[in-house]
């Protein structure tokens, strides 16, 4: 991600760092430390530690909590040593990072708890940051999380237009393994789409906005045939419902389009 920050800080810094150019010293260096007002998953050290070594290779950033754990209210969770312009106009880029991020991780991880022994797994969706994908994508995986197809390129996945194009499921995925032989996953609607792409053997079958038990009673059809994900208006108390009719996958948009930022700050000693 060396060229995405280096636009994102090339983006927030513009022509110069007017104020801290005019205050900081150039020679002046110091210690800060990145504290969390909440409690949260972190996510996006790495990323956060670029920042300021992109601006100044000699800063140092050590990470006390790692990617993929909880800090508590008031938790020191990383502490960074350099020149003291570096890290203020870093500040917030790093910041927008690891608090999105971190967001992100505590999300799912609120997910991935409520499914905890059941056996499903909570998926992340397309639905990210145009440019912030791969950051995104980490940060649901931090949470306990499991990334579903990261570009068009990795699965094939026939959706509802693909299917009123190709005439049928059939047809769609005749064409697929004509062009491909990526897996393909079908998103059916209704039990007789379910029953045509068990037929067709894809490799996933999806059950989009489906009632719990509609669900079950799907579950119960394909009889572990093939892996089952679920999708659609999902939340944490559901996805414990979704999860113990004993579906293989639950797909969750909200952990990267609807989450809460992380509440952390950053300040000198």
């Amino acid at each position: 991600m060396e060229k995405d920050i280096a636009r994102f800080l090339a983006e927030d810094i513009g022509s110069g760092d007017v104020t801290t150019d005019s205050i900081v010293p150039d020679n002046q260096s110091c210690e800060a430390s990145v504290i969390a007002k909440e409690e949260c998953v972190i996510a996006g050290q790495g990323f956060s530690a670029l920042v300021f070594q992109t601006l100044d290779r000699e800063t140092v950033y050590e990470n006390l909590v790692k990617d993929g754990e909880t800090a508590a209210r008031g938790t020191t969770v990383a502490r960074i040593r350099g020149r003291t312009r570096a890290i203020l106009t870093g500040e917030r880029v790093a910041l927008n990072i690891l608090q999105r991020l971190s967001g992100i991780a505590t999300a799912t991880r609120q997910f991935a708890d409520a499914v905890d022994g059941s056996g499903a797994r909570i998926l992340d969706t397309r639905k990210t940051t145009p440019g912030l994908r791969a950051m995104e994508k980490h940060a649901v995986v931090m949470g306990g999380g499991q990334n579903h197809r990261f570009d068009l390129a990795e699965m094939a996945l026939v959706k509802e237009n693909h299917i009123a194009i190709a005439g049928s499921i059939k047809e769609a995925v005749r064409r697929i393994r004509k062009r491909s032989s990526v897996p393909i996953e079908v998103e059916v609607t209704n039990m007789d789409e379910l029953r045509e792409a068990v037929e067709e053997g894809v490799e996933r079958i999806m059950l989009d906005n489906w009632h719990d038990d509609e669900v079950s009673v799907a579950v119960g059809f394909v009889n572990g045939r093939i892996p089952i994900e679920v999708s659609g208006n999902m939340t944490v108390d559901r996805a414990r419902r979704i999860a113990l009719t004993g579906v293989d996958f639950i797909s969750v948009g909200s952990v990267t389009h609807s989450f809460k930022s992380a509440d952390l700050s950053l300040l000198i000693d």
